[in-house]
């Protein structure tokens, strides 16, 4: 199947084709997807990345793309030039986001033609980022989001996937997936240990004490206390925490 790069900074993947069907997932700029199948304005697809499959809307798509450069900051806002200056424009590019450069003029790199960020956003495609608490702290208070992936809003599982999608290493968009692929293959040195899930949920010990998480209850990426949270989510949902 042929191979397309989105080319738009977000958009929701829903589950089925419909606006107003539940969204799953979000694909970003850059992103590499095949199309599964076409119906009423919507295609069907698959996401390269992480295998994800749902509906987004038709439209002209990106049939070569070879990021050089990817987005460090949590929202790097696309500006727009005239003359020597430089204008902001109302959207932004997102973490872990893959561009290709095709100019650069002093502080800013042009993308698209006509489309600027700052340079002093990105990293080389390759950078390799070994910190992963301060990935999930740069996300602290940051909206709950069902389905998203960015710092417009997400959700428990993308807050753990969203390193490694920035490291460009695979790892499961949803919880229950990634239950099952934590328990075959781990990185011992990140998550053995720190990581616990619920049906539905996950979450990050950065100690004894305290986790990090997406908590939709609180509707923020929040550090609370771990005892308290454990029992919490048992007394509301009878859930018991799976440790890995």
């Amino acid at each position: 199947m042929k191979d397309n790069f989105f080319n738009k900074p977000l958009e929701n993947i829903n589950l089925k084709p419909f606006s107003r069907s539940e969204v799953a997932s979000q694909i970003l700029y850059g992103e590499k997807f095949t199309i599964l199948s076409k119906k009423n304005g919507w295609i069907k697809i698959k996401t390269s990345y992480d295998n994800y499959v749902g509906f987004i809307k038709n439209n002209k798509f990106l049939s070569k793309f070879k990021p050089t450069k990817k987005i460090y900051k949590l929202k790097s806002r696309i500006f727009r030039k005239k003359g020597d200056n430089f204008s902001k424009t109302k959207n932004f590019l997102y973490f872990g986001t893959g561009i290709s450069v095709i100019n650069n003029d002093k502080k800013f790199l042009e993308f698209e033609k006509n489309k600027w960020i700052k340079k002093i956003d990105t990293k080389e495609i390759n950078h390799n980022e070994k910190n992963f608490v301060k990935v999930l702290k740069s996300f602290l208070n940051m909206k709950y989001l069902w389905g998203g992936k960015t710092s417009k809003g997400l959700d428990c599982s993308a807050l753990i996937q969203i390193y490694f999608y920035y490291n460009r290493v695979f790892f499961p968009r949803d919880s229950k997936d990634q239950i099952k692929y934590c328990k075959k293959k781990i990185n011992k040195k990140l998550l053995k240990g720190r990581i616990i899930f619920w049906k539905g949920h996950v979450a990050y010990c950065l100690n004894q004490k305290k986790l990090i998480h997406a908590y939709g209850p609180k509707k923020r990426v929040l550090i609370m206390d771990k005892t308290k949270t454990i029992n919490k989510i048992f007394k509301d949902t009878k859930l018991k925490p799976i440790y890995i």
